[in-house]
């Protein structure tokens, strides 16, 4: 009978799809501390936040793109990965998830829009130590070496104290030489914004279409903020957590009942 791993089981996922340059190395990066499940979307999942796919078949297919490990592409969306990956694929609840690593920023509002943290988010509500990890760079030709630092360094951390339990970690890199980057620092979320507009076009055939754009504009000016962090040359870790409730405003509300 073959004997059962003690390693920690740890589910990989990301909203740039399973066969991009962050992922393969969030896997080298993760895979001297357990064994590995990959289940990634079959194409880029970017800016799909939290959505499920409810109107139409899922389906997932076993890859052999990591030869030694377990891998499936899914139909749908990050948050799919994870589901699917809990309840269909894995033999048991992973100990850790991972998702990333993220072509570009998802610190501040970010991180409300972002699929690779909704995968994360959908972690710790199965009750999953999980952590989404991005890179201030949307090259696909980006330096990871630093970034697998970071993902190690956040392995060692969680084996060693855990999580509580409803709360996951936004991580993310600057973009900077290694021998630039200060450290990490335990912060908050910026409090920011995109200013959006949409750019009105005319496709070929002489139709209307619109194409968004924006600018950031963070009117934060906290030094304990991610944003600060990133542009000081920190690595910013955000404690997330999914409960919405905005708890000092319930007692201000009970007086609408009383």
């Amino acid at each position: 009978m073959t004997k059962k791993s003690t390693r920690p089981l740890i589910l990989i996922t990301n909203d740039d799809g399973i066969s991009a340059p962050g992922i393969k190395n969030l896997i080298e990066a993760a895979a001297p501390y357990g064994d590995l499940v990959i289940v990634g979307p079959d194409s880029p999942q970017s800016g799909m936040g939290h959505a499920i796919t409810i109107s139409k078949p899922l389906r997932i297919d076993k890859v052999k793109i990591y030869p030694e490990h377990t891998a499936y592409q899914c139909s749908g969306t990050p948050v799919d990965c994870v589901k699917i990956a809990v309840d269909k694929i894995m033999h048991r609840k992973p100990d850790i998830l991972l998702s990333g690593i993220n072509h570009g920023s998802n610190s501040s509002i970010n991180v409300i829009y972002s699929g690779t943290m909704s995968a994360a988010v959908e972690g710790a509500i199965e009750g999953i130590p999980s952590v989404g990890f991005s890179l201030l760079d949307y090259s696909y030709e980006a330096d990871f070496t630093f970034s697998r630092e970071v993902v190690q360094w956040t392995i060692q951390r969680i084996l060693k104290h855990g999580m509580s339990k409803g709360t996951l970690l936004n991580i993310n890199i600057p973009k900077l030489p290694i021998e630039k980057v200060k450290g990490y620092k335990i912060c908050r979320q910026a409090n920011a914004k995109w200013k959006e507009a949409f750019d009105e076009r005319v496709d070929p055939n002489g139709r209307k279409y619109f194409w968004l754009k924006g600018e950031f504009d963070n009117f934060d000016k906290g030094k304990d903020t991610d944003e600060w962090a990133l542009k000081n040359g920190y690595v910013s870790v955000v404690p997330v957590q999914f409960d919405l409730t905005a708890h000092q405003e319930i007692k201000k509300l009970q007086k609408w009942t009383s």
